[in-house]
């Protein structure tokens, strides 16, 4: 405890706002980086043949395709990205539409980024949903997971637009991530369809998101009563009693997996706060304030950047980062608490001023130490997300 105590100080210290209740004032400056962002991201990592994008930039020649459906053989010679790292794009232009009602980034969404979505989707083995790899190159997996993201981006989507076939969207994958829950375990939704090995905090957490917010949508009970099942598992199945962070699942023979990523926490701190501004009920919002403060304390670590300082950043994995970052934001907003949020924008923006190669990338690593030359789709891709929402502080 008198570590764990130690190590908070340290953080809070790290922080621009330290203790501050009120968020820090920024400029559009966070907004013209996500922007700059997804026109370079567009450009550089354009597949022209597919209208997709590259796995990673520069092309890594050794990428394969994997993910693929049982009894296919694995390709080499990666022409697109996968699935979740496209996704990536589809929330990041969503979150600049939203932050600034620019109808540019709409635009962008219809013309660019659906189309290109739209070739990931199975309609051949039901029920429909995304796939892992685009069909043009046969059957591959397909996780809940990856759907869920999907299916919360159209929710948002939808709430902008109010364009009914976004609704109809989030229902469908809403049918296919649901049809991954049975009483094995006593409930929870698996991770991949074609392996059911395990249930995972990343396929039932965000599917308690999905929920909430296809209840806030229409008021259909039946997304709230759901949502309940989904979190109530969840936290009793895979939820570390100890700090009130959240392992990654649980296989069949009860086995936990117990590593911790942080996108996991952070989509039960959402889901938590999305329960408790439609019930009330204060246990939900009393469980995103403990998994915020957990997280917080778990995943913070003391490094040296590549400035040469010492600081405290967050591990590198930039896309798990930006969904606690969702999680944190939803937080923030009820208890108006700002001190994780702006953790996560000072890592942001301390990566974007020291770590950038020349293509203007980021890697995974944000203190810039540990970077990679192919820069991944999703590491740049989450980013335009993180510098919209950001930028969005008032």
């Amino acid at each position: 405890m008198k570590l764990a105590s130690i190590l908070h100080c340290c953080v809070l210290a790290f922080c621009i706002c330290s203790c501050n209740k009120q968020p820090v004032q920024q400029t559009n400056g966070d907004i013209l980086i996500a922007d700059s962002l997804l026109n370079n991201i567009l450009t550089k990592y354009n597949v022209e043949k597919y209208g997709l994008l590259s796995e990673t930039y520069p092309v890594n020649p050794e990428n394969t395709v994997t993910y693929l459906a049982e009894g296919t053989e694995q390709k080499k010679g990666q022409e697109v990205s996968f699935l979740w790292p496209y996704s990536g794009m589809l929330s990041g232009c969503i979150s600049l539409y939203e932050v600034t009602g620019n109808e540019k980034y709409l635009k962008i969404l219809e013309e660019r980024i659906l189309p290109g979505l739209e070739k990931y989707w199975d309609d051949t083995r039901t029920p429909f949903c995304y796939q892992s790899y685009p069909m043009f190159n046969g059957e591959s997996d397909r996780f809940y997971d990856d759907n869920d993201w999907l299916a919360i981006d159209y929710c948002n989507l939808y709430a902008l637009t109010q364009n009914e076939r976004y609704l109809k969207k989030a229902e469908e994958l809403y049918t296919y991530i649901f049809s991954g829950w049975d009483d094995v375990l006593g409930g929870g939704i698996y991770w991949c369809e074609q392996k059911k090995t395990s249930k995972n905090t990343c396929s039932n957490a965000p599917a308690t998101v999905l929920c909430m917010k296809l209840y806030n949508l229409t008021k259909d009970r039946k997304y709230l009563e759901q949502a309940v099942a989904t979190y109530n598992w969840t936290k009793a199945n895979l939820c570390d009693p100890a700090d009130h962070v959240y392992w990654d699942n649980i296989g069949l023979d009860k086995t936990i997996g117990k590593a911790k990523f942080t996108y996991n926490s952070g989509q039960m701190i959402q889901a938590g706060v999305l329960l408790y501004q439609a019930t009330s009920d204060e246990a939900f919002l009393k469980d995103a304030q403990n998994t915020a403060k957990g997280a917080y304390k778990h995943f913070l670590q003391k490094r040296t950047g590549i400035n040469g300082k010492d600081a405290y950043f967050y591990p590198s994995n930039p896309w798990f980062n930006v969904i606690l970052l969702r999680g944190l934001l939803a937080l923030a907003k009820v208890d108006n608490k700002y001190e994780f949020v702006n953790t996560m924008a000072d890592n942001a923006r301390y990566a974007w001023q020291y770590t950038r190669d020349e293509n203007g990338f980021l890697g995974n690593d944000w203190a810039g130490i540990d970077n990679k030359k192919f820069k991944w789709l999703l590491d740049n891709a989450c980013m335009i997300e993180l510098f919209a929402e950001t930028g969005n502080i008032q």
